[in-house]
């Protein structure tokens, strides 16, 4: 398939989120700006400008209205989406990791990283309660002392959030009292992204135990990119059956470790971020496909 090349950082990408109709790609990286662009053709529509650190995590919310950023500059911020204009600047006493709005777009979480002697923290705000934005206090803060999060989604309907942690632990987080409602151990190492089907009945894992399910980014650690060839580092995509786990394809382009990966609501296409800096749009279209398939 022929990949779109989006150049709009100077540094690694981080994460890649698409809203809920497909039309839209946030991106953020290790740089200090947040992007947004077209899906169908990688025109950049603009950029969030605020943020004085590296940039972890973006959201949007369900009709498209706001963005949420967590950044190592010890601060999660909102954005009017259409404008660029922040609404609003939560501080932290370390790194936002991870964030994002529930199914209804008025609560958010983040969490926050275990740096310079504090520990991680899972925060829940209610952005109808303006009270709570101005105190900079959260309804609900969860402190998670053993192992910090890495990455977290929200569940069905908002009722919980799914988090994957440092030490390779999945657990549900309640958004009502914050108790830990399910907890299992299916990782040995850190788990680096969390991503839910369409339907959110399962969640996918991604861990630095090189194990994962039905798309995985692969590549090594980044300090060893340098004196690692392309062909022998597999910095490519790879796909999987669901069912069962059978790899039957691979897409290569990276220069780098893919970070994350995200695929577009219609599954039609899917974006790449890689340690090179550069996003990539992967359509499915049969004129351009040409998977690398398994024998």
């Amino acid at each position: 398939m022929k990949p779109i090349l989006l150049q709009g950082h100077e540094r690694s990408i981080t994460q890649i989120k698409y809203n809920r109709e497909g039309d839209l790609i946030f991106s953020v990286a290790k740089d200090t700006v947040a992007n947004v662009w077209y899906s169908v053709n990688g025109e950049r529509l603009g950029t969030y400008n605020g943020h004085t650190g590296a940039l972890w995590c973006v959201d949007c919310d369900w009709d498209t209205k706001n963005v949420l950023t967590g950044s190592a500059d010890n601060s999660c911020r909102l954005w009017d989406c259409e404008t660029g204009k922040q609404l609003a600047m939560l501080n932290t006493s370390s790194a936002v990791r991870t964030c994002g709005f529930d199914f209804s777009g008025n609560i958010i979480m983040f969490s926050t990283d275990k740096q310079m002697g504090y520990q991680c923290f899972l925060n829940y705000f209610d952005l109808r309660d303006p009270q709570q934005i101005e105190d900079n206090q959260p309804y609900l803060t969860v402190p998670c002392a053993e192992s910090k999060i890495t990455s977290a989604v929200w569940g069905p309907l908002g009722e919980f959030v799914i988090a994957g942690h440092e030490n390779g632990e999945i657990n549900q987080f309640s958004a009502k009292s914050g108790e830990v409602l399910k907890k299992v151990k299916e990782h040995n190492k850190q788990i680096n992204d969390i991503q839910t089907s369409v339907d959110l009945t399962m969640v996918i894992t991604a861990s630095k135990d090189c194990s994962s399910k039905v798309v995985m980014g692969g590549g090594q650690e980044a300090m060893e990119v340098t004196t690692t060839s392309t062909r022998i580092g597999k910095f490519e995509a790879r796909f999987f059956h669901a069912a069962y786990e059978e790899e039957f394809g691979r897409v290569k382009g990276h220069f780098g470790p893919i970070n994350c990966v995200a695929f577009h609501p219609d599954g039609k296409s899917y974006s790449s971020g890689g340690e090179d800096g550069y996003t990539r749009i992967h359509h499915f279209d049969p004129q351009y496909f040409d998977f690398e398939l398994e024998a």
